[in-house]
């Protein structure tokens, strides 16, 4: 047991002053371009790109890729065609991190992230201690959804819509359209951030029989250059709810049908009264025929 410990004492010592080697030279580093952006969604895998400046072979170069607002701020160290120092490595980028292996001969020390998560937005430091060189690269994660649209109302050729969309970040905003693409006037956007990080928006608006037949709602996110719009027609609902002048049309109908029916029946009523009042009287008059027969 204390064997074990020994050993793992000296391990920890050997990061400690491998960390130191690689501190030492990075004073005498060099900055390769300005500080990149790079956009990301949740869930999709992003590439944090790093080049030498001069093309050399990298494979048996290390490769230090870290966070310096972490700590442990190691997210990928590579040496000698493998990745070292896994367990020394910051936690959440477990298996997620990978290097483009056919790439390294030619300069090419790019970092892979897989399955991007709200908690890997931050800026990330590539250095080569080899040629003293590093380049930052910051992550900007975003997370979209398509909104959805219900209708709320539809009442006397006025129709009121409220659209919804969950699981946003940064925080987006939204805007009600017509087929045309320009903005209508709506209520104010409700907004509200879960436990999770993420926002959710919503809208209502007031769309009359004089706008255009498809309405869009639409919810985008400048930062990340992300945009999801749904659409419905509301020409259809309107159809379904007639105005005043079909419904005096509707009325007219009926009345008429009930008073052509009316008609028709007193007509009928008197046909059959007058058959029966008939057929009466010729039963009663061949009664008395027999009757004076008999006599």
């Amino acid at each position: 047991m204390m064997h074990y410990q020994k050993n793992g004492r000296l391990f920890k010592c050997g990061v400690t002053v491998f960390s130191a080697l690689l501190f030492i030279l990075c004073r005498g580093e060099t900055q390769v371009g300005p500080t990149q952006q790079i956009v990301a969604t949740v869930g999709e895998s992003a590439v944090l790109p790093c080049y030498l400046e001069t093309p050399v072979d990298a494979t048996d170069m290390i490769v230090d890729w870290r966070r310096p607002d972490l700590s442990p701020g190691f997210i990928h160290m590579w040496r000698n065609n493998k990745e070292i120092l896994k367990d020394f490595k910051q936690p959440s980028y477990t298996g997620r991190t990978s290097l483009f292996i056919n790439k390294l001969k030619h300069g090419d020390v790019s970092l892979k992230l897989s399955r991007v998560r709200l908690s890997d937005e931050g800026t990330y430091r590539c250095f080569i201690p080899a040629l003293g060189e590093e380049s930052f690269v910051e992550l900007i994660v975003g997370s979209v959804s398509t909104p959805s649209i219900e209708v709320i109302s539809n009442t006397s050729g006025r129709l009121v819509l409220q659209c919804e969309s969950k699981g946003w970040y940064p925080e987006p905003e939204l805007l009600w359209l017509d087929a045309e693409g320009k903005i209508l006037s709506a209520g104010p956007t409700e907004t509200v951030r879960g436990p999770d990080d993420l926002y959710t928006v919503s809208s209502r608006v007031t769309v009359e029989k004089r706008h255009s037949n498809n309405i869009i709602c639409r919810v985008q996110q400048r930062n990340i250059n992300q945009t999801r719009e749904t659409q419905i027609a509301v020409k259809f609902y309107f159809t379904s709810d007639p105005d005043f002048t079909t419904l005096l049309i509707i009325a007219a109908v009926c009345i008429g049908c009930t008073l052509i029916f009316i008609c028709l029946w007193k007509v009928t009523r008197g046909w059959r009264s007058s058959t029966s009042s008939s057929y009466t009287e010729k039963k009663r008059s061949k009664m008395q025929s027999e009757i004076q027969k008999l006599v």
